[in-house]
């Protein structure tokens, strides 16, 4: 990436707003650091098995790295059947789903204005519409990280917050686990990115973004999950009132 940070607002339907973001990507190509096993790994690994889940025969580091580490586990599966896994270990992340409600006779609960975020992700080779999001760091309370990466993107800081749902985009391979909140009650403020990140934020629709996601426009997972269950809860409290 450009080392320079650039953020820039666009409109989306004379929507204004003020920019910036994350990459999540390293700046410097990490080595790889291959360890034996030992009780540590094994206590580490078997905290992620859980009460009913594999039984933990060895477990060696096969990559080390500033985002996450890639373990070589040994395991008995549930069946009884042995077998070896390679998981990719994360310390979480967190996805913000920013929503404007508007002031007085704009105001509109059934259509909110909705913060995504565009920016350019390696690993797919293209540029993705994306709720803002981040990654927790050890042992940080969820909550926080959403604040913390919320005001660092985008500059906002919300009233009200609520966390809406916890799940694994990947969990064949990856232990990475998302936490989805909901942020209202929007206050604009300076966004502080770091300074590898470029991204391009707006403010658009719901129904702008759901239309979207049905020409198959809105590639990244988080972001389907937050958006159709964003619609989903507005339609139940519609039905409701």
């Amino acid at each position: 990436m450009n080392p320079k940070t650039k953020a820039t607002a666009k409109t989306a339907k004379s929507k204004p707003t003020a920019a910036a973001a994350r990459s999540k990507a390293p700046t410097k190509k990490p080595s790889v650091k291959k360890a034996t096993a030992n009780p540590a790994l094994k206590t580490a690994a078997k905290k992620h098995a859980g009460k009913k889940g594999a039984k933990l025969i060895q477990s060696t580091i096969a990559y080390q790295g500033p985002l996450f580490r890639i373990h070589r586990d040994h395991i008995v599966e549930p069946n009884g059947k042995e077998a070896w896994r390679d998981v990719i270990r994360h310390n979480g992340s967190v996805v913000i789903l920013a929503v404007d409600y508007g002031k007085g006779k704009a105001r509109d609960k059934k259509d909110p204005w909705i913060v995504l975020e565009r920016q350019y992700r390696y690993a797919t080779g293209q540029e993705l519409w994306e709720l803002p999001a981040g990654k927790l760091d050890a042992g940080e309370d969820p909550l926080h990280g959403a604040q913390r990466e919320l005001s660092e993107e985008t500059g906002y800081a919300a009233h009200r917050w609520k966390k809406l749902v916890y799940y694994y985009p990947s969990p064949g391979f990856l232990g990475e686990g998302m936490y989805i909140f909901l942020a209202e009650g929007l206050i604009p403020g300076d966004a502080h990115p770091e300074e590898d990140e470029e991204i391009d934020f707006r403010l658009v629709r719901l129904s702008d973004l759901l239309e979207r996601i049905e020409k198959g426009k809105i590639l990244d997972g988080k972001t389907l999950v937050g958006a159709l269950l964003l619609a989903q809860r507005l339609k139940a409290k519609a039905r409701r009132s």
